[in-house]
């Protein structure tokens, strides 16, 4: 069941009641077809291979985004700076017309590749190999054949994906699986549609990151318990933060956030965002300060210059995902907000312990 069914996520996902318990039997068959798809992949009919180098999947078990693409950023750029050669792999989510793997850069469409790995590309200044396709292990085999060097893949989701054979780390191998949970959590809890999960909590993890920002008092308060294990696996707190604002149209014009709230009254503010959870992004500029009028989207939701014309208001802001789907709209009105995040030096320690590992299958081939 494809997280394109829900574009925006329905209030019955957040707690259980009438029209969620009304879905449950359709849930409860969900999770049976999961079971059975599991022990299939399980009896390994295909005795499909695992690929040369190790991957981390960044994911998450709730439909809608949870900040996986930060964690990417974060993730690619810190095994550089640690010596590794990252490649980084995405489904793509919101391309057109895509027969064939295809590799992404800061000015590609994002119509035809995806918002998200744009949006990679311009952060990381085209620094890494990124490729797209909803096949991801057509993906990496492009990646690897145009970029030899990489010697560790950062799937941008994935947890599902059945046809991306890897090393389980909690076996002995390198790969390694993150899922991604944010102040939301599971919601209700029931899996697809009666909720907002496609497949269960429980599921194995090597790693929960849980995201939230700085001033989340929720994640304030539970510090010493997920900074160690979630549900049993080990989990670590990732804070992100606000940068500065820059002008859509000149981007080297830039504004503190505390200087937009100085500026302009709230009542000519109007924040917009097309995300899984917009409503952090609007917490978030509160928090710093900015407050106004908001409007959220469905996640990966395309502009158009009357879209922008529409809106009543001196200053509008939206985030860089949002973005590098503005290419052409021309209106002066309208500031980026980028949001950064830090990795803690016990996780990257943690990560680097693993991929260190000898190829569990180099004396088995």
């Amino acid at each position: 069941m494809s997280s394109s069914f829900f574009r925006k996520a329905p209030k019955f996902w957040e707690r259980r009641g009438p029209t969620s318990l009304l879905l449950w039997p359709l849930s409860w068959i969900y999770g049976l077809v999961l079971k059975v798809r599991r022990f299939i992949q399980d009896l390994d009919f295909s005795k499909k291979r695992p690929v040369p180098v190790p991957i981390i999947i960044v994911g998450n078990i709730r439909v809608g985004g949870t900040g996986k693409t930060p964690i990417v950023i974060a993730l690619a750029e810190r095994l550089s700076q640690l010596g590794w050669k990252p490649g980084i792999i995405s489904r793509g989510y919101g391309s057109r017309s895509q027969t064939t793997p295809l590799q992404v850069h800061s000015n590609s469409e994002p119509n035809l590749v995806g918002d998200e790995p744009v949006l990679i590309a311009k952060r990381t200044h085209d620094q890494f190999p990124i490729w797209v396709f909803p096949k991801r292990k057509q993906s990496i085999r492009a990646l690897l054949k145009r970029s030899p060097e990489v010697n560790v893949i950062i799937s941008d989701d994935g947890l599902q994906h059945s046809g991306l054979p890897r090393w389980p780390a909690r076996e002995g191998g390198r790969d390694i699986e993150f899922v991604v949970r944010d102040g939301r959590g599971e919601g209700n809890r029931f899996l697809l549609p009666a909720g907002p999960l496609r497949e269960s909590v429980s599921r194995d993890r090597d790693a929960t990151l849980l995201t939230e920002s700085n001033t989340d008092k929720s994640v304030a308060q539970h510090n010493s318990i997920t900074d160690q294990y979630f549900l049993g696996r080990r989990a670590f707190s990732l804070v992100g933060h606000l940068d500065n604002a820059y002008q859509l149209t000149n981007p080297e014009n830039t504004l503190t956030l505390a200087d937009i709230a100085q500026t302009y009254l709230p009542n000519k503010i109007t924040a917009v965002a097309a995300l899984g959870n917009p409503q952090r992004f609007f917490s978030d500029l509160q928090n710093e300060g900015v407050v106004g009028k908001t409007i959220a989207l469905p996640d990966h939701a395309t502009y158009t210059p009357q879209f922008f014309s529409d809106i009543n208001a001196q200053c509008i802001l939206i985030t860089e995902k949002d973005a590098v789907k503005c290419a052409g709209i021309v209106d002066d009105r309208v500031w980026v907000v980028p949001m950064s995040l830090n990795l803690p030096d016990n996780l990257m320690e943690w990560l680097q312990s693993i991929l260190e590992r000898p190829d569990p299958y180099r004396y088995n081939l």
